[in-house]
């Protein structure tokens, strides 16, 4: 059986971590990598890179120093039917998302959700409000898919007890807050959004996809969260087959503090 296998990743400044890139897309292989947080406006960014290692067909939406999604393919990539493949959810013109259409018939959502900031309360701390109102409008869009659908990206919630290694001392920690919880789960109520990283792996089993770079040692710690995500929508999810988190990443050199994702789905 043929298959398509696409892959996401917060790469945390792509250009300061090519080795790592070049080194995953060599032995995963995806036919798609979607990227966050490339922080690379469109000029700078490295296409020649990806067009030597065979990935010449390329969506960028990039930023000079913050934020900027990718795609970057082996396979021909279209626009969206409505051409509306750059949506700003966070309604001030950062660069946090871009999408396509694949052959495979569906379209491709690469999104990079605000952090938010350290404080949960959206009366003091703008950018936890930011992060709310990011989410509402991504429900409102999901509420008007009429179409399959693949939904990546670095979401920046862990929103299941086993996605964290302490549901109760991070209750109150950006990422894991009720309130995060809940706009994401109306998030994916909104279009029946099923997260096949839950799918393949159900809850509680370690799932995790970032580790602070504060830790002396990541691994020994293993203070991890689930912030990345591949959700899928009904019609879709039967036609994945797999679904991995490339933690050994994470041990590279010069790594980001994200791990790769990568589905496989039946053509």
């Amino acid at each position: 059986m043929a298959t398509l296998s696409i892959a996401s990743w917060n790469i945390n400044s792509v250009r300061a971590r090519l080795d790592i890139v070049a080194r995953f897309l060599k032995d995963a292989g995806p036919d798609v990598l979607c990227l966050q947080e490339t922080k690379a406006a469109d000029d700078v960014f490295p296409a020649e890179f990806f067009r030597t290692l065979g990935y010449p067909h390329q969506r960028l939406h990039g930023q000079r120093m913050h934020h900027g999604v990718a795609i970057v393919s082996r396979l021909p990539l279209a626009d969206a039917p409505d051409g509306s493949w750059r949506y700003d959810w966070q309604d001030n013109g950062e660069a946090r998302h871009v999408g396509v259409r694949l052959e495979a018939g569906f379209r491709l959502e690469n999104v990079y959700v605000p952090a938010g900031g350290d404080v949960p309360d959206p009366a003091v701390n703008p950018k936890f409000a930011q992060k709310l109102a990011f989410l509402e409008r991504m429900t409102r869009w999901s509420e008007t898919l009429r179409e399959p659908t693949l939904l990546v990206g670095d979401l920046n919630i862990a929103p299941l007890e086993s996605d964290v290694w302490s549901h109760k001392q991070l209750l109150d920690v950006v990422s894991h807050t009720p309130v995060e919880v809940e706009a994401l789960g109306r998030l994916q109520a909104a279009h029946g959004w099923v997260d096949l990283g839950r799918h393949f792996h159900p809850a509680p089993q370690r799932l995790f996809t970032w580790w602070s770079y504060r830790a002396l040692d990541w691994a020994a710690s293993d203070r991890g969260r689930r912030l990345d995500h591949m959700w899928a929508s009904p019609a879709l999810a039967p036609r994945a087959t797999a679904h991995r988190v490339h933690e050994e990443a994470r041990a590279w050199v010069k790594p980001s503090d994200h791990v790769p994702l990568v589905t496989d789905f039946a053509l």
